[in-house]
């Protein structure tokens, strides 16, 4: 699926999925340049109902694609090593998060870490600070974007108008 519009600008929305925190960036592309527009973390607290937490994810993500109208969204994908009960809890967040570009008609793509590690550090095992900092750099920030999972966000952006780049190549 092809998400360039004539390669003038697009706008990407990053998200690094989770229930506890959702981090999100926003970017304008234009195959050569990113402009960050937004980024940050959906919130929700810990002793709270998880119905409650799906519900104000929701609630926040539908305002974001409300106010930024991005053209797609990428998404880091799951892996998980042992706690299941998370992996079940972050998977029902996230699905509240891909239903909210869906019923848009939001096109959808997922990178793997490995994926956005290499889109921008270009090397593979690179540390979660290299990461942090390349995207820092690429994105002309002056600091580290904070909370990590909203830097993790603009990281996966970046890597979506990479490889967006590269589609159109072909």
């Amino acid at each position: 699926m092809n998400t360039i519009k004539a390669l003038n600008k697009l706008r990407i929305l990053g998200i690094d999925p989770g229930y506890a925190i959702v981090g999100f960036g926003i970017l304008d592309y234009d195959g050569i340049n990113f402009n960050p527009i937004e980024y940050g973390a959906i919130l929700t607290e810990a002793n709270t109902p998880f119905s409650e937490r799906i519900k104000a994810i929701h609630t926040d993500m539908e305002y974001i694609f409300e106010r930024y109208k991005p053209d797609c969204m990428a998404m880091e994908k799951l892996y998980f090593n042992s706690n299941q009960k998370t992996a079940i809890n972050v998977a029902q967040a996230r699905g509240v998060t891909l239903l909210s570009a869906a019923k848009r008609d939001i096109p959808i793509t997922e990178y793997t870490p490995l994926q956005v590690k290499i889109s921008v550090t270009g090397y593979g095992r690179a540390e979660k600070n290299q990461v942090m900092e390349m995207t820092r750099q690429l994105l002309n920030l002056a600091q580290i974007p904070k909370p990590d999972d909203a830097a993790d966000a603009l990281a996966v952006a970046i890597c979506h108008g990479h490889s967006t780049r590269f589609e159109n190549r072909k």
